[in-house]
């Protein structure tokens, strides 16, 4: 009895290392299923497996989390991260699905372009989370939570230029909705990108 009610260790942060892989392997899997655009549907079911596989990570650390009376941080900001790591995921996801449905025909540069620079965040995103175990080189991880920042600009820029195009160059106006609604996938999942780097901004702060 006096075991169970002991603090227990969770390896929060060994949550937070996998689901930065997995959110990678999700983001680089879009980046191939553009680039080569064949076979869109099998593609589009492999990242479907990813977004699954991320879930059913972010649903174990949450369960952990209801279980452990002593965090290594704080406890909103454990879940408020794995989630929105989550979300990154969802929405590269969401993405594919959608490529797929849309029956787009071929991938835009503009496409490619935005999946690129968000496929950079997620590298970022896992450089960053995995310097919160030991918080030993604080500055290393700011600047890379930086640099997240900036690539979310990129993308905001990648953004309004692709849809300007959009609406001066293309004459259907089903494939400028379709379109419009991918590019803005792809560029809201760097924003949740610059969400994941404002909270480990705010948890090195705190702690180191």
């Amino acid at each position: 009895m006096f075991e169970r009610l002991m603090p227990r260790q969770v390896a929060f942060f060994d949550y937070f290392d996998r689901m930065a892989e997995k959110t990678l392997e999700g983001s680089r899997a879009l980046v191939e299923m553009l680039e080569a655009f064949d076979d869109v549907a099998e593609r589009a079911g492999r990242i479907k497996t990813i977004e699954h596989e991320g879930d059913m990570l972010t649903h174990d650390c949450i369960e952990e989390l209801h279980k452990t009376f002593i965090t290594p941080i704080d406890r909103d900001s454990i879940h408020r991260l794995v989630t929105r790591m989550d979300d990154v995921l969802d929405l590269i996801e969401s993405v594919a699905q959608r490529m797929a449905l849309y029956d787009v025909g071929a991938a835009t540069p503009e496409s490619v372009g935005l999946a690129r620079v968000l496929l950079l965040s997620v590298e970022q995103v896992g450089k960053a989370v995995r310097g919160l175990r030991d918080m030993k080189n604080a500055r290393e991880i700011l600047a890379e939570c930086v640099e997240i920042n900036r690539l979310e600009n990129e993308a905001d820029t990648l953004l309004r230029v692709a849809v300007g195009g959009l609406f001066r160059d293309v004459k259907d106006p089903l494939t400028v909705m379709k379109w419009k609604e991918l590019y803005e996938g792809i560029e809201e999942a760097t924003d949740r990108c610059e969400d994941v780097a404002n909270l480990v901004e705010g948890i090195v702060l705190e702690h180191a």
